[in-house]
């Protein structure tokens, strides 16, 4: 008999689990479990570790949990026209803008989110002397590190990284070739440490760098430069649910509101400050 009851205690506490989740300072909160939606983002969302910071909060105020597809931001918009993504976390506005006027988003279209900056790293002792010759010039560093023929290790995955890298050697008019240039067509933490390995020069997005280059021999190089062209911006988009009847619109809807919110923007602008003494995003949602 008291096996009977404690087994039915235990299915009675696994049924209330599906249907209570637990918001902080102890208090329980009634939240129905609505489902799953597929996130489509680009690796440094990941690899910066602030959707694992994140995401619990969506689902515990929301009631949908999160299946997180990190790849690069144009992998993810491919995701999206193919409709195999319900929502999209990317930071190549160029082709965020192309891929709404192509139809491919729902009736709202893309909101900013958040910005931080992209930073050249490279190897302690500089070979190509990037540092004292460019300075805050990322033209200038690209220059130096082709001139030297030094390693550069590339994202190549057509992710918004890598986007912004070829952007780079085209305003510079050059264009990057030979053993020198190693294209990876990897994450961008695996691309970070691949280039401590080789100890080479990369471009890296700031949170992902703040998050794993820690842990190499490699430092800044050239960072914030004044024209802007470092800059990079992040939006989100809600697939379009005509693409099929798979697409979870209301899912994906939820979480664009939820992330542009006032209470997720105040969330993203705390992470990293307490472990880096900054921030690894800076919210800008409108």
């Amino acid at each position: 008999m008291k096996k009977r009851i404690l087994a039915l205690v235990m299915v009675l506490a696994m049924a209330l689990s599906m249907t209570i989740v637990f918001t902080g300072c102890g208090n329980e909160e009634a939240v129905e479990t609505k489902g799953t939606i597929i996130l489509a983002t680009t690796t440094s969302t990941k690899d910066s570790g602030l959707l694992d910071a994140i995401l619990p909060e969506f689902t515990a105020e929301t009631g949908w949990e999160v299946d997180v597809v990190s790849v690069g931001s144009g992998e993810a918009m491919q995701m999206g026209m193919d409709g195999e993504a319900d929502v999209l976390l990317v930071h190549s506005p160029a082709s965020e803008a192309e891929y709404v006027a192509n139809g491919h988003a729902d009736e709202d279209g893309r909101m900013d989110v958040m910005y931080n900056d992209f930073v050249v790293v490279g190897p302690e002792e500089d070979p190509a002397g990037v540092a004292e010759n460019a300075g805050d010039d990322a033209i200038a560093a690209f220059e130096a590190i082709m001139e030297n023929e030094a390693t550069f290790v590339s994202r190549a995955d057509d992710s918004g990284t890598h986007k912004k890298e070829l952007s780079i050697w085209e305003k510079a008019e050059l264009t990057p070739a030979g053993a020198w240039y190693v294209e990876a067509a990897a994450g961008m933490g695996d691309v970070i440490n691949m280039t401590n390995e080789k100890l080479g020069y990369t471009l890296a997005d700031r949170a992902t760098w703040l998050n794993v280059g820690g842990d190499t021999d490699l430092k800044i190089v050239c960072e914030k430069d004044p024209s802007g062209v470092l800059n990079n911006q992040y939006g989100v988009i809600c697939v379009n649910p005509e693409k099929n009847e798979n697409i979870n619109n209301e899912g994906a809807k939820a979480f664009q509101n939820w992330i542009v919110s006032e209470a997720t923007q105040k969330l993203i602008g705390e992470y990293g400050v307490e472990e880096y003494g900054e921030a690894l995003f800076i919210p800008n949602a409108k």
